[in-house]
């Protein structure tokens, strides 16, 4: 599959410098790119390889200015990286849109449903009234409980096991090993030491536009939803426990564990590895640095850093302290010398 440049350009509404006819037929590093490929420029640090590459193609900012000739076409667009970024979905969708029809063995309950274009691979179980919306896509191993509602365009990787009940919108990603909807840990103690388990009769809600990694589990709530809002974006190896709620366009990096009814707002950026514990609420647009420790709720806007957990600037600040406790103690030294000297000749 090839394009040409022109044809790329009109997909990011791009402007093309150089041979407009030129194909290329993959992706590469601009670094390592080979002629028949497409790169992309971004990142200033990499400009040194736009002069030596070997791609063919090469998506440029608006205002870079070159310092010498150039073999490669190039296109221009505002923004570099999320040109690259719309152009690999596009291409994406290509690749997953050949994929179609139910490949055997399958198990599909005879209560079950599923939309046109839909895409449904070996191994797969769909159980009592699961339903499956237009065009999505059930990769080879995937489980999906009773009752269980896949929306349109959704797709829903290699192994991944959605738990009775759940739901899970439009335009959806989860990638492979991930759980939804397994029991929160819900344990009642009891008078002897021993711990009663509380039944989870709730469930987990995916919105729409959704990504979830690799080995990530989403806990079903007691009662009630666990909810990932619109826009979502999840690392892999994510711990979300019951009754979590996730806000609109809000990140969270690998290893990152949140408890049980903690509510989290829009637009918030969490790091990797951090820990939350239950009960708090995250204001929208916070920030938590990486292998942070959030003990206490955070208003809207704040950036926090360290365990537990406090202001980013503070810290800064207090490192910045800390990088001169050496001078500092020089300093004092000199100073009880001088004192002490200054004592000395005073008692003379």
């Amino acid at each position: 599959m090839t394009f040409t440049a022109s044809q790329i350009a009109l997909l990011i509404h791009g402007k093309v410098e150089g041979d407009s006819s030129v194909s290329v037929g993959s992706f590469g590093k601009i670094e390592e790119a080979q002629p028949g490929q497409l790169a992309f420029l971004a990142n200033p640090k990499y400009e040194e390889h736009l002069y030596s590459t070997n791609a063919s193609v090469i998506i440029i900012n608006d205002n870079l200015e070159l310092k010498q000739s150039i073999g490669a076409t190039l296109i221009r667009v505002p923004d570099a990286y999320t040109a690259f970024a719309a152009l690999l979905t596009k291409y994406q969708e290509i690749v997953t849109q050949q994929l179609s029809g139910i490949q055997q063995p399958v198990y599909i309950s005879k209560t079950a449903s599923y939309g046109q274009n839909v895409f449904i691979g070996a191994f797969a179980y769909l159980g009592e009234h699961v339903k499956v919306g237009d065009h999505s896509k059930i990769f080879p191993g995937v489980y999906l409980g009773d009752h269980v509602i896949i929306g349109n365009n959704s797709i829903i990787h290699p192994g991944v096991k959605i738990y009775h009940d759940c739901v899970i919108g439009n335009n959806v990603t989860i990638h492979a090993g991930t759980v939804i909807g397994s029991d929160g840990f819900g344990f009642a103690p009891q008078a002897d030491g021993s711990f009663k388990k509380v039944p989870q009769i709730g469930n987990v809600v995916i919105e729409d536009h959704v990504e979830i990694g690799a080995n990530a589990s989403i806990d079903r709530a007691t009662i009630g939803s666990t909810i990932i809002r619109s826009g979502a974006k999840l690392d892999n190896l994510i711990q979300i426990a019951h009754n979590v709620e996730v806000g609109n366009s809000t990140v969270i990096a690998a290893q990152a564990g949140v408890s049980g009814s903690t509510k989290i707002g829009k637009n918030v950026m969490i790091g990797g590895q951090v820990g939350i514990v239950g009960h708090l609420q995250i204001g929208d647009g916070a920030k938590i640095n990486a292998q942070s420790g959030v003990s206490k709720s955070l208003d809207p806007g704040k950036v926090v850093t360290g365990s537990p957990a406090h202001d980013y600037t503070a810290a800064l600040r207090s490192q910045a302290i800390g990088r001169n406790l050496p001078e500092l103690e020089k300093r004092v030294k000199e100073l009880e010398a001088l004192v002490m000297q200054l004592m000395k000749e005073k008692i003379s």
